[in-house]
């Protein structure tokens, strides 16, 4: 059994679809696993009126098991709710004592971590109760963890950076990225600093690009609302996208400790090229999606306006001006209705300076580069692409892969996302979570691009669904004699 933590949590958005799909299933879990058992507490919160046991039912149906699932029925008895108004003083008090009642009750010594999965603008205003009403006034621990987005562009997020900073210290800060908590991302930190075989080519000596793809195969769907304001750039690139670059680029930390890890990804970020208008415009491309077969086009989806120019595709090149990666760019692309769903990072390393083999009376086809590639999801694993002789008389060469997939078997035990990182917010340990300063270097960088987009009229649409993309992105890697590792009709 796992090593027990004691904690309340206090849900505020406590009845939202992310807690039922996401929050409560990984916490139930974690309690069998025995992270969770005796000794913890959970209070769930929103305007909706419901009764403890209203709430402990509506909990139990999340977990999808049996209604008389003994175990799930134990861990529900920990759960009270609190209707409650984030604005209004007062119900702070409540707020207040029930989770005094709920320490006495399980024994938590006072530690307690505030779960906020709510609009953004409301961060300022909750924590900022918490620490007058006096929430935060006991002997344990106080730990606030945000979900995203965190603002949407540098100005926003500084705003609420300030307003939680007035009550919480950065090191009690948790800004969750659920991408952050798969075991793929986290599987990079083990293949670069774990394996000096891997390392010691890890520079722009030996690589010559890295892209990362994050394709999504459905449209907006139920979020067309919230993703008509927010679009691809952020929705997508200045979170996700930048947390997995990050890890790829940053320096090997002093420690495996979130210290040190956050040190040095900052050390990368800082070393990220801010592009001017020029650059902007040409390292850059955006899409939006048209109709196909039986598929609406982005503008004629529910709750998105006609003439919407938002991006659901974005594809971009970053390049870090640093002793490592100088002249070896980074390709990121990213878009909903693309060809199918997965998440991948491809490692080219450059081709061997003389090919020996391609001369005029072998016909030898030229060696392909060695790809290192990383699926992230939906199924995780590892292909080392190699040039090696075909079997037969005569010497020709042909690329072989070396491949290793998690099997099924431990593919079912791997913890979910957010499974980990409630296990690293109880332990306090933000290895796995943005610190204020990668996110406000991420959002320097895509304010820039952003800033040229709104300057310019798209045509759009510029994509059918099914594809992997406007042509533009295709133009935007060949433009530098490369090619997407992952592409349609190879």
């Amino acid at each position: 059994m796992a090593t027990e933590r004691t904690s309340l949590f206090i849900f505020f958005g406590g009845t939202g679809d992310l807690a039922y799909r996401k929050l409560y299933p990984s916490m139930f879990n974690l309690y069998k696993k025995g992270t969770l058992r005796e000794h913890f507490g959970v209070i769930g919160t929103s305007r909706e009126k419901l009764t403890d046991q209203q709430f402990q039912e509506n909990v139990l149906k999340s977990l999808d098991v049996a209604k008389t699932d003994k175990e799930a029925q134990k861990f529900v008895s920990h759960f009270v709710y609190e209707a409650h108004d984030v604005t209004d003083k007062a119900h702070y008090q409540v707020l207040k004592k029930r989770a005094d009642e709920l320490d006495k009750t399980y024994k938590l010594n006072g530690n307690r971590i505030f779960y906020l999965s709510l609009a953004p603008s409301f961060f300022g205003t909750v924590a900022g109760y918490l620490k007058t009403e006096g929430l935060t006034d006991t002997e344990g621990f106080d730990r606030v963890v945000i979900e995203k987005p965190f603002g949407r562009d540098y100005d926003s997020a500084q705003q609420l950076n300030d307003a939680l900073s007035k009550s919480f210290e950065e090191k009690q800060i948790f800004r969750i990225d659920h991408y952050l908590g798969k075991e793929m991302i986290q599987n990079i930190e083990a293949v670069r600093f774990g394996n000096t075989i891997v390392e010691s080519l890890w520079n722009n000596r030996y690589i010559d690009n890295i892209q990362v793809t994050l394709s999504e195969k459905l449209g907006v769907e139920e979020r067309a609302s919230y993703y008509d304001n927010s679009g691809a750039l952020r929705d997508m690139v200045q979170n996700h996208i930048m947390q997995i670059v990050n890890l790829l680029a940053m320096e090997q930390p002093v420690s495996f400790t979130d210290v040190d890890i956050r040190a040095e990804k900052v050390k990368a970020l800082r070393s990220l090229r801010v592009y001017n208008v020029a650059e902007a415009s040409t390292n850059f491309v955006r899409g939006q999606y048209g109709a196909g077969d039986s598929q609406r086009a982005y503008r004629d989806e529910d709750n998105v306006p006609h003439d919407s120019n938002n991006d659901t595709f974005v594809a971009g090149k970053l390049l870090f001006d640093n002793y490592r990666w100088s002249g070896t760019p980074f390709y990121i692309r990213t878009g909903k209705m693309l060809a199918d769903k997965f998440t991948r990072v491809d490692v080219v390393f450059k081709k061997p300076l003389i090919d020996i083999f391609s001369f005029p009376q072998n016909q030898n086809a030229p060696l392909e580069a060695n790809v290192l590639t990383m699926y992230i999801e939906p199924h995780a694993g590892f292909t080392l692409r190699l040039n090696a002789k075909t079997n037969g008389q005569g010497f020709q060469t042909e690329p072989i892969n070396l491949d290793y997939f998690v099997d099924a078997k431990d593919s079912k035990a791997t913890p979910e996302p957010y499974e980990r990182l409630i296990h690293d917010v109880m332990k306090g340990d933000g290895t796995n979570f943005s610190s204020w300063q990668e996110v406000s270097y991420a959002w320097r960088f895509v304010d820039q691009i952003r800033k040229v987009w709104d300057l310019q009229k798209p045509q759009f649409p510029n994509y059918t669904p099914g594809s992997m993309g406007p042509a533009a992105a295709d133009e935007l890697i060949q433009r530098d004699h490369r090619q997407w590792v992952y592409r349609l009709n190879k």
